[in-house]
């Protein structure tokens, strides 16, 4: 969505476009976007259609509480679980280290009680 206010389009243009992500109909953004013709949004339709398959529906997603849909998350997840890897003094062979990360997202995820 960061992309979006690249498009030099009026407010009401925007956030119907805005509107139609967030329920994932890409293809009627885009169609909203070549009819309505703002500045920038001809290269905005181009960067939908290179990830057209990979717009979800997250009104749907948020209503049915499937998922987190940040990424605040996910990083500060993996900054934690790197920051443990890291410790001092550890050492891990490249064989091993995939079954302690996996262990380690497992605890952090609630999945392994200790």
């Amino acid at each position: 969505m960061e992309n979006l206010y690249k498009v030099e389009g009026k407010r009401y243009q925007l956030e119907q476009v805005k509107a139609y992500l967030w329920m994932g109909q890409t293809s009627s953004a885009i169609s909203y976007l070549r009819n309505q013709d703002p500045v920038g949004g001809n290269q905005f339709c181009n960067y939908l259609i290179k990830r057209k398959y990979r717009i979800i529906n997250y009104h749907y997603y948020s209503w049915q509480k499937i998922c987190s849909i940040g990424s605040g998350a996910v990083e500060s997840a993996v900054k934690q679980i790197a920051h443990r890897v890291k410790i001092t003094g550890a050492q891990w062979k490249a064989k091993t280290v995939n079954n302690i990360l996996s262990i380690s997202c497992a605890y952090l995820n609630g999945q392994l009680a200790i």
